[in-house]
């Protein structure tokens, strides 16, 4: 599976970004991971292709993950974005078979 993401950048605490993830084909789940510097990856949505999600403790309530009809491209919608947001966020995929796929991180900066 390859991952193309898109999105990111600068914003200010309390602001809005959307981060987009298209799949080179179906999954059995999708979704991101951030990596802030000197700290481990950690989760921040995925969403399975029966439509279930799951989410990371800090981002409940202000984050929304979403996939499209085609089930192809995920959509992570951030909302009231705090400095402690800012991360490396890399789009993450498992197939049928269990297998992990990494995209190309993007840089979410969060200005106080």
């Amino acid at each position: 599976v390859q991952l193309q993401a898109s999105g990111g950048g600068l914003v200010q605490a309390g602001g809005s970004l959307r981060l987009s993830c298209t799949a080179s084909r179906s999954t059995l789940s999708i979704g991101w991971f951030r990596q802030a510097p000197g700290k481990q990856r950690d989760l921040v949505a995925h969403i399975r292709d029966d439509g279930n999600t799951v989410y990371g403790d800090s981002v409940k309530g202000r984050f929304t993950i979403s996939i499209n009809n085609a089930k192809d491209t995920v959509s992570l919608q951030m909302n009231g974005l705090k400095p402690e947001d800012t991360a490396v966020y890399y789009c993450h995929a498992t197939d049928h078979e269990l297998n992990n796929y990494w995209g190309q991180g993007t840089l979410v900066t969060v200005s106080s």
